[in-house]
């Protein structure tokens, strides 16, 4: 019963023009994946971007799956946590860092995270790989243990669940429609796909997300996704917000040519 009168409390068809406060810029990052050559060339184009626009409060918002499946997890974790040092940047948990982290407690957790780009982030914290390929689970998880530096476990326990800045309310995966902001489940916000990729209804606030992968920004109505597949398609997106202004700035291929491209409001 609660839920139906949600569903008819939430403003249906297209969503209001959402906007940044005066005075603010912010810019989020989709799914790293242990591209640190991509995030690298991001980053530095980021910086570009945000002086050439001129004076404004800047937040960044990395939009968690820093980790698991592209080669250097440790090189992405070290340039995010180097980054804060600089300027707000603001970190969201994913999926892949809740499985790391649970990884370190228990076996089974262990077992789902290698299936899922969890053996590339543990041979980049140090981890050899033929020991890798040849120890037993119980022997593999004291390895992992031992292989993870706790201050990076740290550092990943301080990222946050969901982060808003005026209309905008930037996830790692979604939301589940209907459901106040605040009442939001953690399993939605890192592992939520249906009902919200399809769900046109306006959230309450425009959702930017990464989780479930497109081959270019995902901007529909109520939502933006800009998780673009880094690991295997060697495409690292982020969107800049500024007043109701939207744009993109992707780092591409192995050259990490950068590439900027407005969008619509």
């Amino acid at each position: 019963m609660l839920s139906a009168i949600r569903k008819l409390l939430r403003p249906p068809g297209p969503a209001p023009e959402a906007r940044v406060p005066d005075g603010e810029r912010v810019y989020a990052i989709g799914d790293i994946h242990g591209r640190s050559d991509l995030l690298e060339a991001l980053v530095e184009a980021i910086e570009r971007d945000h002086a050439a626009r001129g004076p404004a409060k800047s937040t960044v918002v990395l939009l968690g799956d820093l980790i698991d499946r592209g080669p250097d997890s440790f090189g992405v974790l070290l340039w995010a946590r180097e980054w804060q040092k600089l300027r707000p940047v603001r970190i969201l948990m994913g999926n892949h860092e809740e499985m790391l982290l649970g990884a370190m407690e228990k076996l089974d957790v262990l077992k789902q995270f290698v299936r899922f780009g969890g053996r590339e982030t543990l041979l980049s914290f140090g981890l050899d790989e033929e020991l890798y390929e040849t120890a037993e689970w119980e022997v593999l998880h004291a390895m992992a243990i031992a292989a993870t530096p706790q201050s990076l476990l740290e550092f990943i326990r301080t990222f946050e669940d969901r982060v808003q800045i005026g209309d905008y309310l930037f996830v790692h995966a979604g939301i589940a429609p209907g459901v106040p902001i605040d009442e939001q489940k953690r399993s939605d916000l890192r592992w939520i796909r249906e009902p919200f990729l399809s769900d046109e209804n306006w959230h309450g606030a425009m959702v930017v997300h990464g989780h479930s992968i497109t081959g270019h920004a995902d901007v529909r109505a109520n939502r933006i996704g800009i998780d673009t597949g880094a690991y295997a398609s060697d495409v690292l997106t982020a969107i800049g917000l500024e007043g109701t202004e939207r744009w993109l700035i992707e780092a591409r291929g192995t050259r990490q040519a950068v590439v900027t491209e407005t969008l619509a409001a």
